[in-house]
């Protein structure tokens, strides 16, 4: 596993959504026909698609260069294979590509099919592109942790409450915030032993950037769980987790980035408790018969 996003192991429509809001105009033309109707590019010359989206040959090249390839004819092969795999993952579905979009005709079984395909294409992607080195440092620090803070913000929450209860389950010191000032107050006392996680899809969320870089600033290790490694939070953080998933128009790459999120908090966790494993047995089996009692009808 890699380090960084590849295309190799993120399909080209993955990383491009991701990064399309940072190219100039001429470039998020041929990006934005690329999400739409990937079967017309990996149909088209340069200069066909150079005059469907009004540009030049050269600016094609640049764009192709950006994706990591050499030039056109490359990138429209390794699209035209991530075409021909989603088609073969999704035959009996009602899905015709990933990224399609919710419609409003859809029927019940047409949404749980394309929701469905969606999130389990992200989970994917997200473990094929994921740093395994990376993790590996961050489940140490965690371990080796005084405390560890989680943030986000709005539904980049939902990940990092659920990380800091996993922890607070097995004997750490884990504090979640709802609040951007308490997030940032604590974050600012914080200490070299301590470990801050941010979680924002974007990588862009300013709430929880600041959070990261107070963290940072008063010693303690960051970790970065963002969709976009050369986002700012991304670039900025000790150690980047990335998340791979695409937005659509009713949200299921929303969705799908709060699933992707969760895996790789459960990678996270699981890594952790691997390296105190008795305790974490003993803990949660502690934990469990405490509350056992509260249940109703035990």
């Amino acid at each position: 596993m890699v380090g960084r996003a590849s295309v190799q192991s993120v399909s080209i429509q993955s990383v491009l959504q991701a990064r399309l809001s940072t190219y100039p105009p001429t470039m998020k033309r041929v990006g934005e026909l690329f999400l739409e109707r990937p079967e017309m590019v990996v149909n088209s010359t340069t200069s066909e698609l150079a005059r469907i989206c009004q540009t030049s040959g050269a600016t094609i090249v640049r764009f192709c260069r950006a994706l990591g390839f050499a030039g056109f004819p490359a990138l429209k092969l390794q699209l035209a294979a991530e075409l021909a795999k989603e088609s073969a993952e999704l035959a009996g579905t009602s899905i015709m590509r990933h990224g399609a979009d919710i419609s409003q005709s859809d029927s019940l079984d047409d949404m749980v099919s394309k929701i469905s395909g969606s999130e389990i294409l992200g989970i994917r992607e997200t473990a094929d592109s994921l740093d395994t080195r990376a993790l590996g440092r961050a489940i140490q620090k965690i371990l080796r942790s005084r405390r560890v803070l989680t943030f986000g913000v709005s539904a980049s929450n939902v990940g990092a409450h659920d990380l800091a209860t996993k922890l607070l389950r097995i004997g750490f010191t884990a504090l979640n915030f709802q609040d951007s000032h308490e997030a940032l107050a604590s974050a600012t006392l914080g200490e070299p032993k301590d470990v801050a996680i941010g979680f924002s899809h974007s990588g862009e969320t300013r709430e929880t950037v600041a959070f990261l870089a107070a963290a940072r600033a008063a010693g303690a290790f960051t970790i970065a769980i963002v969709n976009l490694p050369e986002s700012t939070l991304g670039t900025s953080a000790d150690v980047t987790l990335r998340t791979a998933v695409r937005e659509t128009t009713f949200r299921s790459g929303a969705m799908a980035s709060r699933i992707a999120q969760l895996t790789l908090v459960d990678y996270l966790f699981v890594g952790v408790a691997r390296g105190q494993y008795d305790r974490t047995v003993k803990a949660l089996k502690s934990t469990y018969d405490i509350v056992k009692e509260l249940r109703s009808g035990a």
